[in-house]
């Protein structure tokens, strides 16, 4: 049993989406960021960054916090949605590195200019749009050489899907990248994909393009 301690952010369904993937048995507890609830007493002995998400694996105690060390202790535990080959295994590591660190923090800061705090700052807004657009030019053109990031379906996938599905607050259409529309559909379209994205509450449905 997994304790998931999570709310409704690109970062958190990451983690609720694998576990469905992996077919894990997990209890979802939600953590509202905003109403300042990471930075209870009890939450920070489990994340000391304050950070969602955030588990306590039952089976042996162990505590972890960030997203992607959380998904490759995951995926370990269980021996699936890693390759087992060394090149496959490297490829699925290097594609979710460039999620952590830069899929993540850039589309967030385009949430945090564009949508949440337009005409503040128009250089920050244009400079992280761009950046944005960028990136979904470097998945579009990944995806054009293989059906999925590592080549097969993997953790990689699982933690970049939750911060393209964020599409309409960057304001990026995803008619424009048409390899990373296709791959966007047809991981929608897993049903552990539309339970996990709804963890730990539901929101709203899962955004499809037009």
């Amino acid at each position: 049993m997994i304790d998931l301690y999570t709310w409704t952010t690109p970062n958190g369904r990451k983690v609720s989406i694998l576990l469905e993937e992996l077919g894990m048995e997990y209890e979802a507890h939600p953590i509202n960021i905003g109403r300042d609830e990471q930075f209870s007493e009890s939450f920070l002995r489990i994340s000391p960054n304050n950070k969602i998400p955030a588990i306590v694996d039952r089976d042996n105690g162990m505590t972890l916090m960030e997203s992607g060390a959380i998904m490759m202790y995951l995926a370990k535990k269980a021996d699936r949605l890693m390759p087992a080959d060394d090149a496959s295994y490297w490829r699925c590591v290097e594609w979710l590195m460039w999620q952590m660190g830069g899929v993540g923090p850039m589309f967030g800061q385009v949430h945090h200019f564009v949508k949440y705090n337009a005409g503040k700052s128009e250089y920050a807004a244009l400079r992280y749009l761009n950046e944005a657009k960028r990136l979904y030019g470097v998945l579009d053109q990944r995806l054009g050489e293989a059906e999925y990031l590592a080549g097969e379906y993997s953790i990689a996938d699982i933690a970049t899907w939750p911060w393209v599905s964020r599409f309409e607050w960057q304001t990026i259409d995803l008619n424009d990248y048409s390899n990373v529309r296709r791959w966007y559909v047809d991981i929608a379209a897993r049903d552990a994909v539309q339970r996990g994205y709804h963890q730990p509450q539901y929101v709203n449905d899962v955004p499809m393009p037009d």
